[in-house]
């Protein structure tokens, strides 16, 4: 498991499952509906895909997806864009969950000890293990949702913080919590972060954006958590079609070099995601 150049979170057969369950099609209809064999598409969906760019192509016209980018995925050569600078500092914090990695994100300004957390990884001892020696303080802590691997290590990190309290979406579960909804907005180590409310993937959702104030024509980040991953899209637990219908929106509403964070994978940007992403057509 390599934790500095980190794979893509699906492959073809969580994309095409995901987007099954998003046009809400039983899959011998979407045999029937693209012309590819119902037993072509279970091995695709079982991870043993030989499936052509005919194929590809029509069950992207059946389920509504992006053919180039669901082809590119197919071929294990999904684009990933280089990212630009930013006039503050980004973070991944790696860590192994299971079988796969979740990320959390520190921004930081430069120069500075100090810094603003987004999601606590699985545990507090992997998210120790990834944190740079140069940050040692917290400003603020964010998070994105409530699953066991973005929030392993909240509870320690709040008591060594000292601050005793985080951002996220609102919920009865942790009186810890400030909620934030959409729109809202904290400025917390010479940052300014607003809340994009997005369930979908779950019902208590919030994505980010990071900026420096007074500098936002300069760049700034999405923290997505598990809304939108580079080549796929969270998984639509609570809601697939809200899920979906929030990162159309969440990418229609920022600039194409905006970074893209994710809770899972790779970074990419919106402008990248927008051109390539199997579900964003």
């Amino acid at each position: 498991m390599n934790l500095d150049k980190p794979e893509l979170e699906d492959d073809l057969g969580d994309v095409l499952e995901k987007a099954v369950r998003h046009a809400g099609m039983m899959l011998d209809v979407v045999a029937r509906a693209s012309g590819v064999e119902l037993g072509r598409i279970k091995d695709a969906l079982d991870y043993r895909s030989e499936l052509t760019a005919a194929e590809l192509g029509a069950l992207a016209r059946v389920l509504r997806l992006n053919e180039v980018g669901l082809c590119a995925l197919a071929a294990g050569r999904y684009p990933l864009p280089g990212v630009t600078a930013l006039p503050f500092c980004l973070h991944p914090l790696r860590m192994p969950f299971g079988v796969g990695v979740a990320n959390a994100y520190l921004c930081t300004i430069p120069g500075s000890d100090t810094g603003v957390l987004f999601d606590t990884g699985a545990s507090h001892a992997e998210l120790h293990r990834a944190w740079p020696a140069m940050i040692t303080r917290l400003d603020a802590v964010f998070v994105t949702h409530y699953e066991a691997e973005h929030i392993g290590g909240l509870s320690t990190v709040l008591r060594e913080s000292g601050s005793g309290v985080f951002y996220g979406p609102a919920t009865g579960r942790w009186a810890q919590c400030r909620g934030l909804a959409e729109g809202q907005a904290v400025e917390a180590g010479g940052l300014r972060i607003t809340a994009l409310h997005t369930p979908g993937h779950a019902p208590e959702h919030n994505c980010y954006v990071v900026e420096l104030p007074g500098r936002e024509d300069a760049g700034q980040v999405l923290i997505s958590g598990d809304l939108i991953f580079a080549g796929s899209l969270g998984g639509g637990y609570y809601c697939c079609q809200r899920q979906l219908k929030n990162s159309r929106r969440v990418l229609e509403g920022l600039p194409p070099d905006t970074i893209i964070a994710p809770g899972h994978g790779p970074l990419t940007t919106v402008g990248n995601e927008r051109r390539f992403n199997p579900f964003l057509v």
